[in-house]
Order: structure tokens, then sequence, then C-alpha cells
């Protein structure tokens, strides 16, 4: 019992997550809770206005279909559900971050005064061992904070990725690019029109109605004009897009803060100033924001890809290697063609008979990729069924399925897991690829490999485009990559050290 210990910890070390561990000395892991937290509440106080919104919205849809689920099938929009499960994150992991930072400050506080003695579980000296390796931890921060900007792309993207907004002075925009627009008073057209009912379920959909739109606009009301340049002339304002010139009249621009005077640098009311951190492709629209979002479509297919396809492949490579015979046979036969038929042909018929969307793309790439996860299953197992732990369990009369998941698939997912976390890397290559060649995700959904072939024909001149999803591609990666190395020097007896 280490309850003295505890209280002798100033309040604030407990509340705050990582100052424990920075106490304790834990540098590494006390940084990373801290920095973590302090970026997701930065992030939520920046962006409270859409979270709230999100919240109220989620509560409204939930409401909404419990009353009438046919008025929620029909406003119903995925972007709305990106919305909720980003406000979710930002709420969750904090939580989650808090309470695993506090049991690992009365870990590092516990073994401080009494060092930990006996054997440490192969899971332990695995995990220890992994945590020795700098290279690796550091790869997996950084995956850790890609998902993370995968889950928060609404609340981080600036602008909305599909918005293709007066190309003709945002087109091909270099990075850092600050661009002067009018607000008008017209507001952001309604895609749904309200509901003229007075009775609960209108209610319900006219307010998911409202809140779905404030989500779609960055809770920006009013439309934007972007201009080059523009000048006060009286009861108009002439501006220039391009190689137009044109005026509108004064009432039909929204004063934002008021009557005010323009003096020196100022700007009236009625301009506000967007920056483009990544700079914009050829039809305005901000890279910085669909490389976020083209973070979802890669990072989520490399995961769900390898979680189909290593349960299928150590589902038949258990299968073929505990009951051996015909069983054996017919699996392995299958396994054999599937493997001397070459993969990417394969997808390429898969696609062309089927058509392109991201659920085909998932299951495609994940039928074609367990056969090698079941050759090191089955491998595994033949060599695990002889020995002696496994004979006892059969005189003790276990059933097949106890010594099945209970014996043989915990003792065979070492090279499992090297095999899953190697793997991850090269799905997401072959997802860019196909985006690339067209027949992956189809434009306008960004992802990052049609983000790089829409500025191929480019490349030259408006570099950007292309550039910063391929860093995107190439960071993830090989993070991937050294993930892979530091599991499997960590699982390996002879490499531990």
């Amino acid at each position: 019992m280490k309850q003295p210990n505890e209280r002798n910890i100033p309040t604030l070390y407990r509340i705050v997550p990582g100052l424990g561990l920075l106490r304790s000395g834990k540098i590494g892991p006390g940084l990373f809770y801290l920095l973590s937290f302090t970026a997701f509440l930065l992030l939520l106080t920046v962006r409270v206005d859409l979270f709230l919104i999100s919240v109220r919205s989620m509560v409204t849809g939930v409401a909404l279909l419990a009353v009438s689920p046919e008025s929620f099938s029909q406003i119903y929009t995925p972007e709305m559900l990106e919305f909720w499960v980003a406000a979710m994150f930002i709420v969750f992991v904090p939580a989650l971050l808090s309470v695993q930072s506090a049991r690992s400050c009365s870990k590092a506080m516990a073994e401080t005064e009494a060092p930990e003695e006996g054997e440490l579980s192969l899971w332990q000296l695995s995990m220890r061992s992994f945590k020795r390796n700098g290279i690796s931890v550091v790869a997996s921060v950084i995956i850790f904070v890609l998902y993370s900007v995968a889950f928060l792309a609404p609340f981080l993207a600036p602008f909305n990725p599909y918005d293709q907004q007066d190309f003709l002075v945002t087109a091909y925009q270099p990075p850092f690019t600050r661009l002067d627009a009018l607000v008008l008073v017209q507001r952001r057209s309604v895609t749904i029109p309200l509901r003229t009912g007075s009775d609960n379920a209108s209610r319900l959909a006219n307010a998911l109605i409202i809140d779905s739109q404030k989500l779609k606009s960055r809770n920006h009301d009013y439309s934007l004009k972007f201009v080059n340049s523009f000048q006060v002339a009286g009861s108009e304002v002439m501006y220039r897009q391009g190689i137009r010139e044109k005026s509108i009249p004064i009432f039909e621009l929204k004063n934002l803060t008021g009557n005010r005077q323009v003096t020196g640098d100022s700007k009236p009311g009625f301009v506000v100033s967007r920056s483009f951190v990544l700079g914009t492709d050829q039809y305005g629209r901000d890279i910085f924001s669909r490389v976020i979002y083209g973070s979802r479509i890669s990072l989520s297919i490399g995961f769900l890809v390898v979680l189909i396809s290593v349960t299928l492949g150590t589902v038949i490579g258990v299968s073929s290697g505990f009951f051996g015979g015909w069983v054996d046979n017919i699996l392995m036969r299958i396994v054999d063609v599937l493997i001397a038929f070459p993969a990417l042909f394969l997808i390429l018929i898969i696609i062309a008979t089927f058509g392109n969307s991201i659920y085909l793309i998932v299951i495609t790439l994940s039928f074609t990729g367990w056969m090698g996860v079941a050759r090191i299953v089955r491998g595994q197992v033949l060599s695990l069924k002889e020995q002696e732990f496994i004979l006892a369990a059969r005189s003790l009369g276990l059933s097949n399925l106890r010594i099945i998941f209970r014996h043989l698939v915990p003792n065979a997912l070492t090279p499992v897991i090297v095999a899953a976390t190697l793997r991850i890397g090269s799905i997401i290559l072959t997802e860019a690829g196909l985006s690339f060649l067209g027949l992956g995700v189809q434009p306008p959904t960004p992802s990052w490999g049609n983000i790089i072939n829409e500025g191929r024909d480019s490349l030259l001149n408006h570099w950007w485009i292309s550039t910063f999803p391929g860093i995107a591609i190439l960071s993830t990666v090989v993070c991937f990559n050294l993930i892979g190395d530091g599991v499997r020097d960590a699982l390996d007896p002879r490499m531990r050290g």
C-alpha cells in the first residue's frame, strides 16, 4: 500500500496530466501527457463554438431519431457524423490521458519507494524493451498525433475541403498566402428547406438543419467574396478579381465590427482576411484542409485493411495448422493460388468490374493481403501443437476451441503483430497509388493519393499541391515501419538485450 506516498503528491500534480511524472523524473512520458493534454485543451478552447454546436446537434439528432426516424434519415449527412465523432474524441482522449497519467504516476512513485521484485511477464519485458527504443517511441507519438488529427479534422481544418471559392483569386496560391474577402449580407444557402410544422418532430428537424448548416460553414454564417484588391468609393466598393473589376453597394456587405472609419492600414468591418497555410489548388481549395481530411481516408483504410486481413489470416492459419489433413491441403492450395496471382491485377479487375468506392477498396485490399499472415500463423501452430502444454491440455479433455483460443492463438501472435505493424505502411502506399491512378478514392473526396494526382500536371510551377500530401505519406509509412522494427526487436528475446 502506497497511500501515504500518494497523499504527499500536491493536488496540482494529480489533476494536470504529466506533472506528477515530471516530478518523479519520468521526463519523456511526462512531457507526452502534459503536451497532449494541453494541445487538446487549447483546441477545445479555440473551437468551443463548433464543439457546442456539435454536441447540441448530436443530442438533437438522437432525439429526432427517437421521434421520427424518417425525418432524421432525410437530414443526416456523413459530415454531421464527423463532427459528432470529433466532439466525443476531444473529450474522451483528454479524460483517458488523465486517468493513464495518474496510474503511471502512482506506479512510478511506488517503484521509487520499493523497486519491483520478481519476474516480469513476456509482455511486460517486451513493453519495457520497446520503451527503451527511442526512435520507435517517437514514431509512436507521431502516429498518435496523425490519428488524432484524422479524428479531429472537422475542428482542425480552417476551411471546408470541398469548397471551390472564387478560384479566379484563390487558385494556385502559394503557402502562407493571406487574402482579403468581402463579407456579404447574404447568408450561406441552406441546402435542406426548413419544416413548416409546429410539432416536436418539425422543431427538432429545423434545429438539426440549422446546426448542420453551421457545422458545414464552420459557424461562419455569411458568404465571402475573395478579392485581389478593393477600394471604397462613396456608397460602393470597387474590387478586382483576377482581370475583372466590379463594384458592389456597401448595403450588400455585412459590417462585422460596426461603423468605423478606415484609417492607415486598417480595414473596414466588411473585410476579413483568410490565410492559406499550405496554399491552394487549381480550384482554390485549401491544401491544408484537404491534407487533414485526406489523413482520415489513408489512416482508416490502413488500419481497417490490416485488421481484417490479420483476423482472416489468423483464423485460416490456425485452422490449417491445427486440424491438418484435408483441411490443411485445401486451405494451403487456396493460399498458393492467391499468392501466385498478381495482387495488383486482381485489385484492378475487381475495381474495374464493380466500380470505385472506399468500402470496395477496403474489402479488396483485405482479401488480397491475408495469405502471408495465414502462412506465418500456420507455421507457428505446427510447432506449438506438438509442445508439452498442448498435449497436457488434450489429456485434460479441453475442447479444440479452448485449446486454440486459450493456448495456440496467444502464443502465435508475436510474428503476427510484427507483420501487422509493418503491413500498415504498405497498405497506405497501395491506397495512395490506386488513388493516384484514379482507381481509388474518387474526387472531390480528398485522400493523399488523389491530391498528389491533382498536382502532378503542375508540379514544377505549383509544387505545394503534391509536395505536402507526399510528405504526409512518407512520414506515416516511415513511422509505421519504425514501430514495426521496434516491436520486432522488443518481442525477440535475442534482440531484447
